[in-house]
């Protein structure tokens, strides 16, 4: 009974003797250490926490010696070769007034802090796109009226040098309304299939081998676990496409770009759950992003580069919106992180 009800709840919950030897730990707690019950039961409090911050044993000491409720804020533990930060609390369990047990609580708080810049960086995406599609259905329309009229007066005149001119005004027309239709973005709605992500990512690779010079290697590193998602093949080859183009320009056709997948469990995407989430890294070794443009370059038209016309990031951005996933961005100079999160099933609120 009690037991059900532990493995139910989103904190992790880990149970310790007198001895600091693990007793019991949730699903939780599973999920949030990486690893399974039957491998971390049994196991020392300071193997489990032994490259985390060498303070967190003498205070869980500490507090089974005197009997003190510990909480720690902000605690940096690392499980995986990953840093996860959380809140601690260690309550000791008393009988007959013998402390017997210590009952840790850890609640994660990078992942609270990674939804709420989530739900923002789609809310801001929602706002600029109804924004820009506005924008280029009002510019669109006198366009269609300049470029017929240009059509008309090119009919009517006779001199080749002033034809010239109608000529440059209706080439210029198509170009405004190319740009007007890469800013609307995708017109057909998503035709989703069963596909696995990998055929989708290998084509990527080859189409970018194949553009580039054999100065660049695209690496790649797969989990082969992952399940098949539900997915318009076209609309993800066109979404990575331009994300993994992105990485050959940052390191000018020269550098190292990987492309990996994870499986990533309980996921939130846009306030719903999912228990299951297929996690795409694009990776390259460029200059970086600069931090003052790295909250700005899902935005359309915005772009580091001059020849650039910062579309391809925001069209990924909406591409992977219509599957239910988010892109989001992590970057220092030698090591640029696009990751994509596409869900694997359907979620509940």
């Amino acid at each position: 009974m009690y037991k059900r009800i532990l493995d139910h709840l989103n904190t992790a919950i880990l149970l310790f003797n007198r001895d600091l030897v693990l007793t019991y730990i949730n699903t939780a707690g599973e999920i949030l250490l990486a690893d399974s019950f039957h491998h971390l039961v049994d196991q020392n409090a300071g193997d489990l926490f032994k490259s985390s911050d060498s303070a967190l044993l003498l205070n869980l000491k500490q507090c089974l010696t005197m009997g003190e409720p510990l909480v720690e804020r902000s605690l940096t533990l690392n499980r995986m070769s990953q840093n996860i930060t959380v809140n601690l609390s260690a309550t000791p369990l008393l009988n007959k007034d013998e402390i017997i047990e210590i009952l840790l609580e850890l609640q994660q708080v990078d992942s609270h802090l990674r939804i709420s810049k989530e739900e923002r960086l789609l809310t801001q995406q929602n706002t600029a796109r109804l924004l820009v599609r506005g924008l280029a259905h009002e510019i669109k329309n006198p366009l269609g009226g300049l470029r017929g009229a240009a059509q008309l007066l090119d009919l009517e005149l006779h001199d080749p040098e002033l034809k010239e001119y109608t000529q440059i005004i209706i080439a210029e027309s198509d170009r405004l309304q190319g740009l007007m239709d890469k800013m609307l973005g995708p017109n057909k709605l998503p035709n989703k299939k069963s596909l696995n992500i990998h055929e989708v990512l290998e084509r990527v690779r080859q189409l970018v081998q194949v553009e580039s010079s054999g100065n660049l290697m695209v690496k790649h590193d797969y989990d082969p676990s992952i399940p098949n998602i539900l997915g318009d093949k076209d609309l993800l080859i066109q979404a990575i496409l331009n994300i993994t183009r992105n990485a050959v320009q940052a390191t000018e056709g020269k550098g190292h770009i990987i492309i990996k997948t994870r499986i990533h469990r309980h996921m939130t995407i846009g306030r719903k759950h999912y228990k299951l989430a297929a996690k795409v890294d694009i990776i390259d070794d460029g200059p970086g992003i600069d931090a003052d443009m790295l909250n700005q370059i899902f935005y359309p038209m915005v772009t580091g580069r001059a020849e650039g016309t910062g579309l391809g990031l925001s069209i990924a951005q909406s591409l992977i919106n219509q599957h239910n996933g988010i892109i989001e961005c992590n970057s220092e100079p030698g090591n640029t992180v696009f990751s994509i999160y596409l869900p694997v099933e359907t979620g509940n609120e």
